[in-house]
């Protein structure tokens, strides 16, 4: 049967995925970017449009890098969803 504690151990499990499976983008994207202001503040070079292609390949390069382990992380959850089905409809 499918109870509010079902449903919030999902929901919980679902958002500690999306983090995970997140966290390598975003870290490596304001490492960048902090890399990137104290570069602009030392030269003084105030273009709004720098970070934007050293954010994108830094991204890229921790896609192809941990791509597999995101992956894995979002197979593990929606195979443990789907083990849950039957628990869950009967």
């Amino acid at each position: 049967m499918l109870t509010e504690d079902i449903v919030v151990d999902i929901a919980r499990d679902m958002l500690w995925c999306i983090i995970k499976s997140a966290a390598p983008m975003l870290i490596v994207s304001l490492l960048v970017g902090l890399i990137i202001s104290i570069f602009q503040t030392v030269t003084s070079i105030q273009e709004q449009t720098l970070t934007f292609v050293p954010k994108l390949i830094g991204i890229f390069i921790v896609l192809i890098l941990a791509g597999g382990w995101i992956i894995n992380n979002v197979v593990e959850f929606f195979q443990s969803l789907c083990a849950m089905f039957p628990e869950l409809i009967g």
